[in-house]
């Protein structure tokens, strides 16, 4: 009985927290700059690949066998302690007549600028 009797006196602290008016809330400017947060993914405004996408793609697709991978954008970056990229690219398993198939492969650059494959995922169009 003394567990559900703290249980209800929490729920109702914490209801009247919430409902304890503070004010109006200050609304935060908007930014030309997009806000950066560890951890999370950010889409790029315009997808087109720049000079350094492409070193880094190439940097980290070196030594890649089996499958060429073209890329055709630059997706979406996310902060980490480096940086994690994601491409859409056109693959290519090589051997003759190959049909070839989309696919994001995710690249993590570190604060050495070494490059590494840290997924590709071949995408499920439904074409056949």
């Amino acid at each position: 009985m003394k567990k559900w009797l703290v249980l209800i006196v929490c729920l109702f602290l914490v209801a009247c927290a919430v409902a304890e008016d503070n004010g109006p809330v200050a609304q935060p400017e908007e930014s030309i700059a997009p806000a950066y947060v560890s951890g999370g993914w950010m889409t790029r405004e315009d997808a087109t690949l720049s000079e350094e996408d492409l070193a880094c793609f190439e940097k980290g697709m070196s030594g890649l066998v089996g499958v060429s991978y073209e890329p055709l954008l630059c997706l979406a970056t996310q902060v980490v302690a480096g940086t994690n990229t994601c491409y859409l690219c056109r693959a290519t398993v090589v051997y003759p007549n190959a049909v070839p198939y989309y696919a994001l492969v995710y690249l993590y650059q570190n604060l050495a600028g070494e490059v590494s494959v840290l997924d590709i995922q071949q995408l499920e169009l439904g074409v056949h």
